[in-house]
């Protein structure tokens, strides 16, 4: 016997311990030979990762399409896995380290360092995949993979080989964004644009013989000891008798040209802008057009680096102020600035300093300012790689759902830039290059192998000086989709699930992770790593504003789960998630799902109190009552348009087709008419026993329907309605509804047209204040004799749902009475008696002006442009809806009044 109250903290533990001793989600699980394959792989979480909302999202729509799939009987693999996270993890030893007052990352070394990395993943890693268990994820979790794991590890490191082989990967001195703190070069991910109030300073640089001199604009005067020229528009009269001519630098003396060049913006500032190469990324495409060295005045820890600086110091002049040098060599960046700005002002040259609030990047992890510097990195040739990757997008081997995400993916990748792959971390992939004495490159699998390189090279055994940088995270990533499978080894899986059939994951990383996974697996195996990329919106708290820590309304999902479950959790952000449309996220939303598990179960009980249990052998074709005919025809509905809905990746309108089944069409209007039937007040024992075995199949088909969704209390269910013999396996490995051919007309147009006109009846009810005791007569106007005796057979059960004193028909509608049209006819309800129809009429008109002054009043502010502009999206986005509510609302009080005035 079902418990009375359904407690998810207590069923979710068991059915999960459950489904991981019956091995329900390995790899083929429940799929006949010969199967169909279906594969996806996780995005990655990383190693110091915990659960947060959009993984939820995430990883419960992967689980919806890999339950539906698995019942539909394909060779489903769900490849989970970590990834390393360089950054992070590094970040968070070197913490522990601190905090326990243990020698730090130097003191340690390398080796000993790494060591410590990989206990602190033994110990408290991973934290992330043990909260996916309690969301429910069906992963096969004893495929789990790790970025930093043996095979992956040589998976990286064979590719990096062949690329460099291929000529697609070398080392170059380019601009890349440094963190000063962290000591390494960080991808445009890790960098976070924060809005600060800064300054501009202009600055007065003298033309070369003459009493001439240009202004520029900047908001780092300390960069502009490496400026190398000062550019202005070619079509700008102020200037176009300067181009060609030499302005000399202020403290350095060094003479730099005035180059024209359409990056300069005639309309902005001055017209013209300083151009330092080696610390700007515009700039460093500037100075390439225009032969422009590249001057790197700053150390990688942010301080002024001068006089041991070749670069600097090539081509000053003899005149230059060492003195003034040496004061500024060694200073802070910060420092810096201050002092350059004040040596310029004593210059007469620091023409105006105005307050200006811009973005500048700071990074994620450390918190500091970056800088665009320059130094040597590894770089892959992404340009050719991103040709066949686009190609695949535009013949449709990979498709975006929604599509217009395509467009991003284009935007980045017929942009696309040098993908600098390496990182000056100790955890990692550490790059498989060693130099020679003489700065000669060896890139080799092995350490062996780049000796005998080199002694082939030098002609004799030669030391060799291994590379300390490791690789980007997101380079192991970009393999991901075949080196969980087995790459670089032929592996079964390899060939079965590889490609993979769909990937779900977030726009922000279309860029970083999507791309490279199309670059690289059409490199490696000359095929598309996925068919299909379904890109999920964001979600936010209820007022629609991005949930971030400062901000205080970030919703932790393992609290949802302990609170309401994670079925609740689950149905709710797959009910809210409607392509390329953010989700609004509210605590009420997870608590009204939990109680629609709870509708569920209980009428679960209700039918096991009735004797309602699963019949072998049940035919749901011989039915003939009317009643179960109809519900059998809903199910195949619901099942049809559940499937179209997945396979559509409309994850919000599958979860509103199960739901629209499941509460109202079973829960609500089947149990309700089934009661004189299940509770012997009418009909034949036949009959009873047709209900009691219908019932029990159109709960099964329910939990089979809502599985994907909610998949603790559907698994919960089936095993509880068992009945004495027990059920042969587990729902998750069950067979998903295949109820072709139980459409019926017939039923549907009786039950149908009864279901509908309860509803009108209800509803104008509530909206002409009839008292809920009150009974009325319904009167069918121009009904024909199959109308007729639908409504007589129907009298009894309006009487006992809707509170309908009587059915009688008319050709034409009584006086004083509301009409409804149902399926084409009309049905009229006399009010006489019951409403005072001129009060009625006066409450209605004052609710109606009440509410058109509310739209109006909204009217008024989304007509300023200057709250729309101010106010937080959020916000603006809060008054659209309320005017859409109100809206909804005043059209109904519109309906009503012209019933009550007809």
């Amino acid at each position: 016997m079902l418990e009375k109250t359904y407690s998810p903290a207590e069923i979710e533990p068991r059915i999960a311990a459950r489904w991981d001793e019956a091995g329900a989600f390995k790899a083929g699980a429940g799929a006949k030979p010969g199967a169909e394959p279906y594969c996806i792989v996780i995005p990655p979480p990383n190693v110091t990762g915990s659960l947060h909302m959009g993984h939820a999202l995430n990883d419960t729509l992967q689980d919806i399409l890999v339950r539906f799939e698995r019942m539909r009987g394909k060779d489903v693999l769900w490849q989970p896995g970590m990834d390393h996270a360089g950054i992070a993890t590094q970040m968070v030893v070197e913490r522990q380290l601190s905090a326990r007052g243990e020698p730090g990352r130097r003191d340690l070394g390398r080796e000993k360092f790494v060591e410590r990395i990989w206990e602190w993943k033994a110990e408290s890693g991973g934290t992330i995949l043990k909260q996916l268990k309690r969301l429910g994820a069906s992963c096969d979790w004893s495929r789990e993979r790790f970025t930093m794991d043996e095979g992956l590890s040589r998976a990286v490191v064979k590719l990096f080989v062949r690329l460099h082989k291929d000529g697609l990967i070398y080392r170059d001195k380019r601009l890349v964004n440094w963190d000063p703190k962290l000591l390494t070069a960080i991808s445009d991910i890790e960098v976070q644009s924060i809005e600060v109030k800064g300054h501009l300073w202009h600055l007065r640089y003298p033309v070369e013989d003459s009493d001439e001199s240009i202004v520029v604009a900047t908001t780092r005067p300390e960069t502009m000891l490496g400026d190398a020229a000062v550019a202005v528009h070619p079509e700008d009269e102020r200037y176009r008798h300067l181009v060609g001519k030499n302005v000399v630098l202020p403290l350095v003396g060094r003479k730099i040209p005035i180059v024209a060049d359409e990056y300069s913006d005639p309309e902005k500032g001055t017209g013209a802008v300083k151009i330092t190469p080696a610390h700007d990324f515009n700039d460093f495409e500037v100075g390439k057009r225009h032969g422009l060295p590249l001057i790197n005045v700053l150390t990688p820890d942010g301080r002024l680096c001068l006089l041991e600086n070749e670069g600097f110091l090539d081509g000053l002049p003899d005149f230059v102020d060492m003195d003034l040098l040496m004061s500024l060599d060694g200073l802070d960046r910060a420092e810096g600035r201050k002092r350059v700005l004040a040596l310029l002002e004593e210059l007469g040259l620091l023409v105006e300093t105005e307050p200006h609030v811009h973005q500048v990047p700071h990074g994620d992890r450390s918190g500091v300012v970056i800088e665009p510097y320059l130094t040597d990195q590894w770089y892959v040739d992404a340009q050719k790689l991103a040709v066949e990757a686009m190609a695949a997008v535009r013949d449709g081997r990979t498709r975006f759902v929604p599509e217009n995400w395509s467009k991003t993916y284009f935007e980045w990748m017929e942009n696309i830039q040098p993908w600098c792959v390496s990182r000056q971390l100790w955890w990692g992939h550490q790059i498989p290059a060693w130099f020679g004495p003489d700065g000669a490159i060896f890139v080799e699998e092995t350490e062996a192998e780049a000796l005998a390189a080199a002694e082939a090279h030098y002609g004799a055994p030669t030391a060799l000086m291994r590379d300390e940088d490791v690789l980007d995270t997101w380079f192991s990533s970009a393999l991901w989709p075949f080196s969980t499978l087995g790459w670089p080894d032929q592996t079964p899986e390899l060939k079965s699930y590889y490609p993979n059939a769909a990937l779900v994951t977030g726009f922000d990383i279309i860029f970083f992770w999507v791309a490279r996974m199309m670059m690289m697996g059409l490199y490696v195996m000359k095929e598309v790593p996925f068919r299909d990329v379904y890109i999920h919106a964001l979600v936010r708290d209820e007022k629609g504003a991005k949930m971030s820590k400062s901000k205080g309304n970030v919703i932790d999902p393992i609290e949802l789960v302990d609170a309401y479950g994670a079925d609740a959790l689950r149905f709710t952000l797959a009910a809210m998630a409607a392509q390329g449309r953010d989700i609004k996220l509210a605590k009420s939303r997870v608590e009204g799902y939990r109680n629609f598990a709870t509708k569920l179960w209980n009428a679960s009980r209700f039918a096991e109190m009735n004797g309602s249990a699963p019949v072998d052998g049940f035919d749901p074709k011989a039915v003939k009552t009317t009643l179960n005919r109809w519900i059998l025809g809903e199910a195949a509905r619901a099942a049809a348009d559940t499937t179209a809905a997945i396979e559509a990746y409309r994850f919000n309108d599958a979860a509103a087709f199960v739901y629209r089944f499941v509460w109202n069409v079973v829960c609500d209007w089947y149990v309700e008419l089934a009661k004189p039937v299940l509770q012997g007040q009418g009909g034949s024992e036949e009959e009873a026993a047709e209900t009691r075995a219908t019932l029990a199949f159109i709960l099964d088909q329910s939990a089979k329907l809502l599985h994907p969704f909610m998949p603790f209390v559907t698994e919960e269910l089936w095993a509880a309605r068992a009945g004495e013999g027990g059920r042969d396996g587990l729902l998750v490995l069950s067979e998903w509804p295949s109820l072709e051919g139980l459409g019926d007309p017939e039923s549907e147009a009786e039950i149908g047209w009864l279901v509908e006109l309860v509803t009108e009846l209800r509803s104008a009810r509530a909206e002409m204040g009839v008292p809920p005791a009150a009974t009325l007569p319904l009167v069918l106007v121009g009904a024909d004799g199959a109308l007729q005796a639908r409504a007589e057979r129907a009298a009894p059960t309006l009487a006992r749902i809707a509170r309908v004193s009587g059915v009688s028909f008319a050709e034409t509608a009584p006086g004083e009475a509301i009409q409804l049209l149902v399926r084409g006819t009309i049905v009229a309800v006399p009010l006489s008696g019951v409403v005072d129809i001129g009060a009625e009429r006066a409450r209605l008109a004052k609710e109606r002006e009440k509410t058109l002054g509310e739209i109006k009043r909204i009217d008024g502010k989304l007509s300023n442009e200057s709250f729309v502009a101010r106010a937080p999206e959020d916000v603006v986005e809060g008054e659209r809806e309320k005017r859409a509510g109100y809206q909804d609302r005043l059209a109904k009080i519109e309906a009503a009044l012209r019933q009550l005035g007809a």
